[in-house]
Order: C-alpha cells, then structure tokens, then sequence
C-alpha cells in the first residue's frame, strides 16, 4: 500500500496467468473534500493492506463506493462488496451481466451522469475510437481512466501501461516510459476515422492532465513522471502506436 500524495494511496496487488505468470493488479483509495471515502477498482488485498484502509476509513465506514472501472477486471469484486457491505458496488455494464448475483448499484461507471456524482473527487476520461466492451473478450484496451483532483494521480487499468525504467536502463533512455494497450489494433472501431478520433483524444487527454505527477498502473506499475509532464508522454505513447494507427488508416479510411 503506496500513500502516493495527500489523500491518495495505491495498493498493488497480484494477478496471475495460469497460476504462473504475475501481471500484477491494483486498487486505490482516494479521500474526498468532505472526509470520506472511494475505491478505484476491486482487490483482496492481504490483512496487513486491509487493516491500514481499515485505520484510515472508521473501519470501512467513511468508503462511500467501489468504482470498478474496468470492464474486464471482475475476479475480485465480490470480496470488495464481502469487505465494504455498506458501500455503493458500481462497475460497467459488463460487471452487472459478468455477476448479476451481486448487489450492483444501478449507476454505470461508464455514464457520465454517474461520473458527475463523484466530480468533487475525480475526473474521468474514456478513449474515443475503441469499443470499450469488445465482443473479443481478449482485447482490454479501453477504460475508464480516472484522475484525483486534488493530487492530480492518474488511476488506469490496460489503456495505458507504464514502465518505471530501471536506473540502469535510464542513463541511456531519457524519461520514464508509457505506453498504449498493446491490442490497440484489435480494439479500434473498424470504420473510418476511428484512429484519428482514438489520437485526438489522447492528445485532449495529455493537454487536459499535463500536471499529472504519477500514473498508477495495472498491470504494470507505479509510473513517477518526474520531469516529463503528461502530454509529453502521451505523445510519446502515440508515436509509439504510429504503425498501428497508420495501417487502421489504410483499411478503413
């Protein structure tokens, strides 16, 4: 459990592949003007993790929502419902239809109605250009990304996957590392003019968030940006995913 900034803390978690391989996974506490609380995504944290959010929340009592804002991040949901009763359980329209057994708020997280509930805390941004509940249930790219107001700390699961370089590999490579989904490809909306509407949102996105100091990951890591500020590192991201972008271009118009 990272205190990543006043009000604000990232709990990094494990996800494995096949019992394997570990991608990793995260939730976040943020505290809002008023005092109280919300979780950004679902994770059943170790004893130790729960006990501090425990400390820092009456006991669970001041968490006022588990905004779950992934589409396809849906294994531990049911221990944040187990973990916070009280609390409203809001996700994606694929959250209700993946466990319609649990006790989902009507709201979807993905709505901007429900999005300004919760403006006083958060910002929130969903990529144009991708579908963001693909029928291949493979392709992970979109999301809704969040942000805190008051510390600026971005919160993405997929969309976007950070790499803090190793000191070692910084000397050589100047600047920390971000980076688009790796199925943009495959997420982009097959009709025309998908890719420019997906790269004019990304560049809305590092104008709007340039202050942004971190980024948390999943399932990569906690990105520092240090003296790179956002709208750099997103346009870095998209150079990165030119190719992609060019080749949906030459399909589809």
């Amino acid at each position: 459990m990272l205190h990543l900034a006043d009000g604000f803390w990232n709990i990094r978690g494990d996800f494995r592949i096949a019992k394997l391989l570990n991608v990793g996974t995260q939730m976040s506490l943020v505290r809002r003007p008023n005092g109280r609380f919300l979780l950004l995504d679902s994770y059943a944290a170790d004893n130790d993790t729960l006990r501090a959010i425990r400390a820092l929340t009456d006991d669970g009592k001041r968490i006022d929502a588990v905004l779950n804002v992934h589409p396809f991040h849906t294994v531990h949901c049911e221990f944040a419902q187990d973990f916070v009763p009280h609390a409203r359980l809001i996700g994606t329209r694929r959250h209700h239809l993946r466990s319609p057994e649990l006790n989902w708020d009507p709201a979807l997280i993905e709505d901007a109605a429900t999005q300004d509930e919760f403006c006083d805390t958060l910002e929130f941004s969903i990529p144009a250009g991708i579908e963001l509940i693909p029928d291949d249930e493979s392709v992970h790219v979109g999301s809704v990304i969040a942000r805190h107001r008051a510390s600026g700390i971005v919160h993405v699961d997929d969309t976007l996957n950070a790499f803090d370089l190793p000191s070692l590999v910084e000397k050589i490579m100047s600047g920390p590392d971000l980076r688009f989904h790796p199925k943009l490809a495959d997420g982009l909306e097959k009709r025309a003019g998908a890719a420019d509407d997906y790269i004019a949102w990304a560049k809305a996105l590092g104008a709007a968030w340039r202050e942004t100091p971190i980024v948390c990951a999943a399932h990569n890591s906690v990105l520092h940006l240090n003296n790179q500020d956002f709208a750099a590192a997103i346009d870095a991201a998209l150079a990165d995913s030119q190719k992609t972008l060019d080749k949906h271009r030459q399909q589809f118009g």
